[in-house]
């Protein structure tokens, strides 16, 4: 079931969720350079120069997994470079303050840019449900009715959001979309755009976010 969303919404509050992504790592970098014009001690300075080190690797690590998860980097043609993939999204959850484990379980012999971009969408679900960090385990296995995709969320506080689980299963939330609640319908379009499904399994401590009868093509 596909959600009745305009277009021109739907883009607007993807773009919103990106801003919302960059917005501290940016912010911590032009702290980082007001903090340097002021007079400052030699530990000061180098203070700020790691803040700004650090603000800066955070914002690249981001903007890359972003072009990818939003962007035309995830829909090439052909097949994906998995280690690549796998890259770029520990680098991004590497990127935020609670930094969840994360473990990948991969057996299949082709990924698609499309199945790429799935499991980074996943991911950032996975993330949001962590609030305390935790782990994060990806599994993908060729099964009888196509590709499966599962990632899986554990840890304190784990938690799938009433509004995001309503996204994932494609109805509007009670208060509208929103920049954050759009992610999730977003990570549903890609599954049913490689012909699949996606479900939420919620478990005390942990959340299953599973996508099934995928196109091994992509």
């Amino acid at each position: 079931m596909q959600a009745n969303i305009d277009p021109a919404h739907l883009s607007a509050y993807i773009a919103s969720r990106i801003c919302h992504d960059l917005v501290s790592s940016v912010s911590s970098i032009t702290n980082a350079l007001d903090f340097m014009n002021e007079p400052q001690d030699s530990e000061m300075r180098v203070q700020a120069e790691k803040l700004l080190h650090d603000g800066a690797d955070s914002a690249a690590s981001k903007l890359k997994f972003l072009r990818y998860a939003f962007g035309s980097a995830g829909l090439s043609k052909g097949a994906a470079d998995i280690h690549e993939a796998k890259q770029i999204t520990e680098r991004f959850v590497a990127s935020h303050n609670y930094k969840p484990t994360l473990t990948w379980d991969i057996e299949t012999q082709h990924l698609s840019f499309s199945h790429a971009r799935l499991i980074m969408n996943l991911v950032m679900l996975a993330v949001d449900c962590l609030p305390r960090g935790g782990t994060i385990a990806v599994k993908v296995r060729n099964q009888t009715d196509g590709l499966g995709i599962s990632v899986a969320a554990s840890g304190e506080r784990c938690k799938l959001r009433d509004d995001t689980a309503e996204a994932i299963a494609g109805n509007e939330p009670q208060d509208g979309w929103s920049a954050r609640t759009v992610q999730p319908l977003f990570t549903r379009i890609i599954a049913e755009g490689l012909g699949g499904s996606l479900r939420a399994d919620p478990k005390p401590e942990e959340i299953s976010l599973v996508a099934t009868g995928l196109s091994a093509e992509g």
